[in-house]
């Protein structure tokens, strides 16, 4: 039966005086208990209860700090967490789902990507001149050389150079997208704003840190920069997540302007057809699009996928035929110096024309986008060998027949069919329309789960749509949101102009962002030239700012429409991260002090029943403030009880061997554990009840085991008085990259007297705790692991109950009113609802208990 209540500044002082011993807890520091590494110097020292800024600071440690790390762990007695030994010990490097595919799957995989990731960049031909030459009317036969031109180079510079052959490299494991690139340098500098990492984090496998050279000083100095300075920190976000916003438009208007575009070719066939009859149409056909969507990338591609290739063969065939019948001068166009006399002959039309031309190379970013999909290879070939050289000839073919008909420009696509060809290809055309369309609407997909796993969007039901491969997924409720906004542009923009303005500025946000995160990849993790980097950065981020100088000169157009919803999506994504950032802030502050936990002893000041409690809370260390609240609640606790912290890591997979953490809070009388499940972006999390509690418990019981085994170890130590003097405290453990922890007696503090004070052990430095024989002291051990491996059985069979903690926070009263207005109305509001981060696991109502707290910031 669940229970709610709440919590909040104002109760404190009633929990104080209610003679239980909690009063204190949200105002003292907490520490949990941890190997800790001394020096003989510091061995009449307390232990540090105020260590928790290595893992609430700003962010994980910086890699060249972890190079040292165990020199200094060694020298001055710094102390590693029991997470990072645990974290020691995973296995071999995941692999890629498509590493050891068939020559025959790889085939498939191309063959899919036509109707998955090319399906927008191939259907570019539709509109691309149209839309050029409303803004810079043909006058000459020149003008359309210039215009060829431009589009072939802009082709070649963005799509060919640009992406396929650098930023698909920038993948996160097989994992693209704006928030991929964010979570690859995450990775190596600390620059998130929520201060959950752990140096254990690190130690993931999937994790493949390349730490930087000593020699490349600038890789050095970035990184510096980027995890000491707040305002990089921030604006690095702002960056990112004006760049998902621009992805997330760019899937609104991707399936307008397809779809319009190809339903417009209506107007040449038949005369008697008008615009708003083309709008009618066009709104049919998204409506089916979005129904569709739901069926999954796999089971579509292989049925649009001959759809695709017949479109890029009619694209080819048609650019050869009109390439024979009309002009072959067209070729004249590969000559560079044609932009020039373009610009020079048409100067301020020219200029409005960049707007149409960056059309051509658009859906370049779901090449990049939907990688997550497919494999590099698999995209890189199909692009190479099939989709650029149809396009090429293409655009050639239509520029051939605008030669000689300069008055049809305006629907220059569809002027140049042959007329035995016309409704065939209109067919083919409004197929490839609709297949375009899925295509940035499962880049956006992709990207709104990787966000949402960073910290950085509501979460969201998210259906998996194939077994075979992760990442290929269907999210209902922004399905059916971005059909509704696709719609309202469709009816309040008719013209086609308007919206490939809209269109080019959305795609220009997203190519901007990819550009300057692609460059801090380079410097900071690639360790290139800095020539190659700053002519990337120069030629692409350059080029990019002509073109959406031109787009946002007419942004009064209509396409404000696209700009305002990035907006608003922006504003969503910014709040979320704000409020989630302060609301872990304020449970770390609030935290329970462990000198409280001592005090209230082993039965925490209450009843413990049988049973094993599972304590969901989102802090990865340290005993949560909501934990007090269940003490003062409830009538009883639970035997065992277990913190369960369901933590996304930047990697796209964490092995499942690899899933769990622990570390033991307080002594062992206590029965507290601290669990910290990890979970990659790309990870599916469908796992029942059942088989979550099974593995949860099956950890457990190994890192009970290997603790009794280091303690052993430990003991062994102690007695060998051969021992060099600096190394009598420490035990050398070598992690996967080679580096050596001293971890100094660790998991002791457990098997020590509760009532004695921390001062006195720690001051007892000649007091061997194990100064029995050795045969005694191996019986002792294997009796107290069998006994705590019984009562965790014992627990188990007791039952498994689910006591979630939610907390929330309002804004103070002598808060300021904007942020009364994002913490109390905004935030409150998409929490309230979002998805709970438990519903994956489809726990009975039963095995339920929800407390809930609100804190004041």
């Amino acid at each position: 039966m669940a229970e709610e209540s709440s919590f909040d500044g104002s109760e404190k002082e009633e929990i104080a005086s209610s003679g239980n011993g909690l009063g204190d807890f949200a105002s003292m520091d907490s520490i949990e208990s941890r190997w800790v590494t001394q020096d003989d110097e510091d061995s009449d020292h307390n232990i540090d209860d105020d260590d928790d800024d290595e893992f609430y600071g700003t962010g994980l440690e910086s890699e060249d700090e972890e190079i040292s790390e165990h020199h200094r762990l060694i020298r001055t007695g710094r102390r590693v967490d029991s997470f990072d030994v645990e974290a020691l010990e995973v296995p071999g490097v995941s692999r890629n789902d498509y590493e050891d595919l068939t020559v025959g799957r790889r085939v498939m995989l191309a063959f899919q990507t036509l109707g998955v990731v090319f399906g927008d960049v191939g259907t570019s031909p539709l509109y691309t001149f149209s839309v050029m030459f409303s803004k810079s009317p043909v006058r000459e036969k020149e003008d359309v050389i210039g215009a060829l031109s431009l589009v072939i180079y802009t082709l070649l510079l963005i799509p060919l150079v640009k992406y396929v052959l650098v930023v698909l490299w920038a993948n996160d494991d097989g994992e693209g997208g704006t928030f991929a690139l964010y979570s690859l340098i995450s990775r190596h500098a600390k620059i998130s704003l929520i201060p959950n990492q752990l140096r254990s984090d690190t130690r993931i496998s999937s994790f493949r840190l390349k730490v930087p050279c000593p020699e490349l000083e600038r890789s050095l100095n970035l990184k510096e920069k980027l995890e000491n300075s707040l305002i990089l920190k921030k604006l690095l976000l702002v960056l990112v997540l004006a760049g998902t916003a621009m992805v997330i438009a760019d899937g609104v208007v991707t399936p307008a302007m397809s779809v319009m575009s190809a339903v417009g070719g209506l107007k040449v066939g038949v005369e008697a057809v008008e615009q708003d009859q083309v709008v009618m149409i066009s709104v049919a056909f998204l409506v089916i699009l979005f129904s569709l969507q739901k069926y999954g990338t796999s089971k579509m591609g292989l049925v649009v996928g001959p759809a695709l290739l017949i479109w890029f063969c009619c694209l080819a065939g048609i650019g050869i035929h009109n390439l024979l019948k009309y002009d072959r001068s067209v070729y004249r166009a590969f000559n560079p110096i044609h932009i020039y006399y373009f610009f020079k002959r048409n100067s301020i039309n020219a200029w409005y024309a960049l707007g149409g031309c960056i059309l051509c190379a658009t859906g370049s970013e779901a090449l990049f986008a939907d990688l997550c999909y497919f494999s590099v290879r698999s995209v890189q070939l199909t692009f190479v060998c099939l989709v650029l050289p149809c396009l090429m000839l293409g655009y050639m073919g239509q520029a051939a027949y605008l030669m000689e008909n300069h008055a049809d420009a305006s629907q220059a696509f569809y002027s140049s069919i042959p007329g035995a060809a016309f409704w065939p290809v209109l067919f083919v055309a409004n197929v490839a329309a609709l297949i375009a369309s899925r295509t940035m609407t499962t880049a956006t997909f992709s990207c709104i789960k990787q966000s949402t796993a960073l910290g950085c969007f509501p979460r969201l039901k998210i259906i998996h749509t194939s077994r075979k491969f992760m990442g290929q997924i269907y999210i209902p409720v922004l399905n059916w949101f971005l059909l509704a906004v696709c719609l309202v542009v469709v009816c309040s923009i008719s013209s086609i102009n308007e919206i490939g303005n809209a269109y080019g500025m959305a795609e220009l946000g997203v190519m901007m962002t990819t550009t300057i995160l692609v460059t801090l990849i380079m410097l900071l993790i690639w360790q290139i030239n800095i020539l190659i980097v700053l002519a990337f950065l120069i030629v692409f981020l350059g080029v990019e700012l002509i073109f959406f100088s031109s787009v946002i000169a007419s942004v009064g157009d209509g396409s404000w429409i696209i700009l305002v919803f990035a907006v608003i999506m922006f504003g969503i994504m910014y709040v979320w991260n704000y409020g989630s950032k302060i609301r872990y802030e304020t449970e770390v502050e609030q935290k329970m002090s462990m000198d409280l936990m001592r005090e209230l002893g082993s039965n925490l000041g209450t009843i413990r029943a049988p049973g094993i409690g599972l304590l969901y809370n989102e802090l990865v260390k340290g005993v949560p403030a909501i934990f007090g609240h269940f003490l003062t609640t409830l009538p009883a606790i639970h035997s065992m009880v277990i913190f369960v912290c369901i933590k996304y890591v930047p990697v796209p997979l964490v092995p499942q061997n690899e899933r769990f953490l622990f570390r033991r809070v307080c002594t062992k009388s206590y029965h507290l554990f601290r669990c910290i499940a990890r979970y990659g972006y790309k990870d599916i999390r469908k796992e029942n009840h059942q088989a979550f509690e099974q593995l949860l418990i099956e950890s457990l019981e190994k890192f009970i085991r290997r603790e009794a085994q280091e303690r052993s170890l430990e003991s062994d130590g102690h007695n060998d008085s051969d021992s060099e003097e600096d190394f009598s405290n420490s035990t050398l453990v070598m992690g996967p990259n080679g580096s050596m922890y001293s971890m100094g007696v660790p998991l002791l503090s457990e098997y020590r007297d509760l009532n004695k004070p921390i001062t006195e052990l720690n001051t007892s430095s000649n007091h061997n705790p194990f100064d029995t024989s050795s045969e005694s002291s191996v019986s002792e051990a294997e009796q107290s692991l069998e006994r705590e491996l019984s009562f965790i059985h014992k627990a188990k069979e007791s039952g498994v109950v689910y006591l979630l903690g939610h907390g929330d926070i309002r804004a103070r009263k002598d808060s300021w009113f904007v942020k009364k207005l994002v913490i109390n109305y905004f935030y409150a509001f998409l929490r309230k609802n979002c998805r709970r981060g438990t519903a994956n696991l489809s726990v009975p109502q039963s095995h339920l208990m929800k407390v809930d707290m609100t804190y004041m910031v």
